[in-house]
This record gives structure tokens, sequence and C-alpha cells, in this order.
């Protein structure tokens, strides 16, 4: 959030003269932004105790991550229908920079999406919101508890924080209902990356930089 108003800030202040224009800005924020939130990951790291122990306990549970993560992914790229979207994407196009600042920028960008933003957002979405709202004393709820209130609250807000909300949405049912159904948090971060690093293939193959 603070990242945001700062992209807000600095296209404020430099107006449409600005020396970095705001598309130029989000390009050369995001690296900042995946290391800022990669070093408080890891100096956290020993206090997230929901993902400790492996990542997946059996076949069965690892099968069924897959399946949500490829799932979500074909799903979400089909849409994009015009009511499903919210305001304007630019998109990333990260070689608006160049061919070879480009080439470094597309893969900070998959690795951010792929293997940060997935633990960052399934630490505050289904670890840490999900049971706040159903006590403020959330580390006292276990992991996967359900309540009608907290489900939907949670995955409406998830999906409202993608411009594409309705895949937003569906993205955050499917997660919500992977952590219920196994009562973990690292499937769902694996699901969510599985999710994460099929759409950035497919938006460098396709040049479809709209879903960036």
């Amino acid at each position: 959030m603070a990242f945001l108003a700062l992209e807000e800030l600095l296209a404020w202040l430099g107006g449409e003269q600005a020396v970095w224009p705001r598309e130029r800005l989000s390009l050369w924020l995001y690296p900042v932004k995946t290391a800022a939130v990669l070093l408080a990951l890891a100096g956290f790291w020993r206090r997230y105790d929901e993902l400790r122990g492996r990542p997946w306990q059996d076949g069965g549970e690892a099968l069924l991550t897959l399946a949500v993560g490829v799932g979500v992914y074909v799903a979400w790229v089909r849409m994009d229908w015009p009511w499903a979207v919210q305001g304007q994407p630019a998109g990333y196009d990260p070689f608006r920079a160049g061919a070879t600042a480009g080439t470094v920028l597309a893969a900070i960008r998959l690795f951010g999406a792929a293997a940060v933003v997935p633990v960052m957002e399934e630490l505050f979405w289904r670890s840490f919101l999900l049971r706040y709202l159903v006590s403020a004393r959330f580390a006292t709820v276990a992991l996967g508890t359900f309540t009608w209130p907290s489900f939907l609250i949670t995955v409406v807000l998830f999906g409202l924080e993608h411009h594409y909300w309705l895949a937003g949405l569906l993205a955050g049912v499917a997660y919500t209902l992977l952590l219920y159904r196994t009562r973990r948090l690292w499937p769902c971060v694996l699901a969510h990356a599985l999710t994460n690093l099929l759409l950035g293939v497919h938006v460098l193959l396709t040049g479809e930089w709209h879903w960036w």
C-alpha cells in the first residue's frame, strides 16, 4: 500500500511533463517492491508457524493443489469480460524499457509473481484476515476454521483487490476452499504460485500484458 501511494505521489508531482511517467515508474518500482517484501518475509520467516513442515502431506494433497492452481489459471484467462474489469488495466510490459532491461524486468516480475506474492498474500488473506474475522485474537483460531462472514468478506475483498475482480473472486474462493479442505497454508501458497507462474508464462508467450 505504501508503494502504491508512492507511485501515485511521484506521478502527481511529475505531472504530464514528468521525466519518469507513470508507465515507466511502475516498471522500475516493481523490482523495489519485490525486494522489500522478500526481505520482510525473510526477516520474519521463523514466526510463520503456518509454513512449518512439509509443503505437501501426501500425493492426494499434491494432486489437489495442482488441480486448483491449474484450474484457476485456466479460468482466469477466460474472464476478461468488460463488466468483470475494474478500470483500465495498463498491464506490465517490461520490454517498454528495452530488450535487455525488459528481459531482466520480466524475470523479476515472474519471480515476484510466482515466489513472493503467493507467500505474502496467503499469509495475509488466508492465515491472518480469515481468522481475524472470526476473532481478534486470530492466533487462537485454528487454521481453516469456517464461518460464513469470514469466508464471504475475505473472498470479496480478495476479488476487489484485482482489476479482474471476477477472476480474483473465483481465485479467492478456490484457494479458501483448498484451505478448508487441507487445514494447511502450504497448499494455498503452492496453488497460488502455480497459477501465477502459468499466468506469467502465458503473458510472456502471448504478449497479453494486460494480465500482468
